[in-house]
C-alpha cells in the first residue's frame, strides 16, 4: 500500500467537498463559491439586505439584492442553518476586506422559537444568571463564543509548550479511594456499594507517572465540594497540572511555568489575533515573574497599605490583590510568585524547609490579583512522608497505593496545579470566573 503524505492526503480528502471555509475566502475574490453556517442577523435596507453568517470562527458579511439573489429574502430567518452560494467581492469597507453577493440558499433547518435572549448584538445584554441558563444558546454570541476559542488557544499553547519541553500527556482517573488534598470538601459518591470520591487533583497519579515518564502533565477537570459562591469558585474547574522529576530546587518548576506562560501569550498574539481584538485582550509581557517570600509579602502589604496582618497561615483575597498592585508598581510584573508558604496551609506530601520546617518548599502565582497556580517540591523519601503523616493523625495504611511509589524509589519531584478558568478569567479581565465556564458548576448550577 502506497504511503501517504500529509499533504497528498489533504488534497486527496478535500478534493471532493464543494464548500469553502470562511477562512479561505480571501483566496476566492471574484469567483463563486458554496459556504455554509447559521444566519446571525439580518439588516434589512432600502433596496438591498445585509445577512450576517456565523461560521465556526468568523462572522462573514453577505449582501441580498434582487438584482443577482434568486430567491425572496424572507426565506431566511436569523438562526436558520444555510447552505449558500455566493460571489466573493473586494470591500475595503468591511472588516475582513471582502463581502459575499448571495446568489442562492438553500436553508437546512429553522428555529421553532424566537430566542428569549438578544444574542446577535456586540454584547449580550442580561444578567449573569440569565447568561448561564440560555447557555446554549448565548454562547453563540460572537464575543461569548470567542472567550473560548481564546481558552482553546491556551491549552494548545500549553500543550505544544510542555511536548517541547520532553512532557508525556496522561489521563488519570476522576473517581479515586482517597482525596489528594483531605479536608471535607470532597464529594462522596456510592461506588457499587464502596465508598469512592471525585478527584481534587490528579496529585497522587501525576507524582506515579514520575516515576515512568519523568515529565508528565495533564489538562482534565477537577472537583471540589467547596460551599462557596464566590466569584472566585468554581465545584468544577479544568485543572492543568505537570509534575517533573529530577528537579535541584523547586525553583524550577517556577521557571518552567513562567517559560509556559509567557510561551502562551506569543502563541496568542500569533495564532488568535482575531479573538484578540474582537476581546479586545491585553496580553501581559512576561520576561521574568517575581518572587517574593510568603510573610515578606504579607509585610510588604500591610506596611504599603497600613493594614493589620489577620492571618498568618494563609493569603487573603484583598492581600492577593494589593500585592499584585504594589508588585505592578514595583516591577511591571502582572505576575507574581508567593513562596515558602507555612507547613500547616499545604498538603502533607509538600516538602519542608530543610532549614525551617514550619515552611514548605511551595508556592502560589498569582495574576492580576487572583491567585491561578498552586505548586512545590514533593517529598519522595519513603520515611520522610510517613513520618509527615504520621503526625497529621493520617491514616499510613489507608495510602498504602500512593506510598508504593515511595517504597520503589522516587527521585526528587515537583510540579503545579493551574485553574484554567481563572486564567482565562484573569487575561479578560472579567470580575466572574463563571464568565470563563463553558457551563459553571457551583453550589447552585447543574444545569444546563
Amino acid at each position: 500500500m502506497k504511503k501517504m503524505n500529509w499533504t497528498e492526503y489533504y488534497s486527496e480528502h478535500t478534493k471532493y467537498r464543494k464548500e469553502v471555509e470562511a477562512g479561505e475566502l480571501e483566496q476566492y475574490i471574484g469567483e463563486t463559491v458554496q459556504i455554509h453556517g447559521m444566519v446571525y442577523k439580518i439588516r434589512k435596507m432600502s433596496d438591498f439586505a445585509f445577512v450576517l453568517l456565523r461560521t465556526k470562527r468568523s462572522i462573514v458579511q453577505c449582501i441580498y439584492s434582487r438584482e443577482y439573489s434568486t430567491f425572496p429574502l424572507e426565506q431566511l430567518q436569523e438562526e436558520s442553518a444555510v447552505r449558500m452560494t455566493a460571489k466573493v467581492i473586494a470591500e475595503e469597507r468591511s472588516r475582513m476586506g471582502y463581502e459575499l453577493q448571495l446568489l442562492s440558499a438553500e436553508v437546512l433547518s429553522l428555529p421553532e422559537e424566537i430566542s428569549p435572549i438578544v444574542i446577535n448584538n456586540k454584547k449580550v445584554d442580561t444578567s449573569l444568571e440569565n447568561l448561564l441558563n440560555y447557555r446554549p444558546v448565548t454562547l453563540r454570541n460572537e464575543k461569548e463564543r470567542a472567550v473560548f476559542k481564546l481558552q482553546e488557544g491556551i491549552c494548545r499553547a500549553f500543550r505544544e509548550f510542555l511536548y517541547k519541553e520532553g512532557f508525556t500527556e496522561i489521563h488519570t482517573p476522576k473517581i479515586v479511594a482517597e482525596g489528594a488534598e483531605g479536608g471535607a470538601n470532597i464529594f462522596k459518591l456510592d461506588y457499587f456499594g464502596k465508598q469512592a470520591y471525585l478527584a481534587q487533583s490528579p496529585q497522587f497519579y501525576k507524582q506515579m507517572m514520575v516515576g515512568v515518564f519523568e515529565r508528565v502533565f495533564e489538562i482534565a477537570p477537577v472537583f471540589r465540594a467547596e460551599k462557596h459562591d464566590t466569584a472566585r469558585h468554581l465545584n468544577e474547574y479544568t485543572s492543568v497540572d505537570f509534575e517533573m522529576g529530577f528537579i535541584e530546587s523547586f525553583e524550577e518548576i517556577m521557571q518552567m511555568e513562567t517559560g509556559m506562560l509567557a510561551f502562551t501569550m506569543q502563541y496568542l498574539q500569533m495564532h488568535y489575533e482575531l479573538e484578540l481584538a474582537l476581546l479586545k485582550v491585553q496580553l501581559p509581557e512576561i520576561t521574568s515573574i517575581p518572587a517574593v517570600k510568603f510573610m515578606e509579602a504579607k509585610e510588604l502589604v500591610a506596611k504599603a497599605y497600613q493594614r493589620e496582618i489577620r492571618d498568618v497561615s494563609d493569603f487573603e483575597p484583598e492581600e492577593e490583590k494589593l500585592l499584585c498592585e504594589l508588585i505592578k508598581k514595583k516591577t511591571g510584573s502582572e505576575f507574581v510568585f508567593v513562596t515558602h508558604y507555612p507547613s500547616a496551609k499545604r498538603p502533607f506530601y509538600a516538602k519542608e524547609c530543610g532549614e525551617n520546617p514550619e515552611e514548605t518548599l511551595s508556592f502560589d502565582l498569582l495574576f492580576r490579583g487572583l491567585e491561578v497556580t498552586t505548586g512545590g517540591q514533593r517529598i519522595h523519601n519513603y520515611r520522610e512522608q510517613v513520618e509527615k503523616m504520621e503526625r497529621r493523625g493520617m491514616k499510613v495504611e489507608a495510602f498504602e497505593s500512593y506510598l508504593m511509589m515511595h517504597k520503589a524509589g522516587m527521585p526528587p519531584h515537583g510540579g503545579l496545579g493551574l485553574g484554567l478558568e481563572r486564567l482565562t478569567g484573569r487575561l479578560l479581565g472579567q470580575e466572574n470566573v463563571r464568565y470563563a465556564a463553558l457551563f459553571p458548576r457551583d453550589m447552585n448550577r447543574v444545569t444546563p
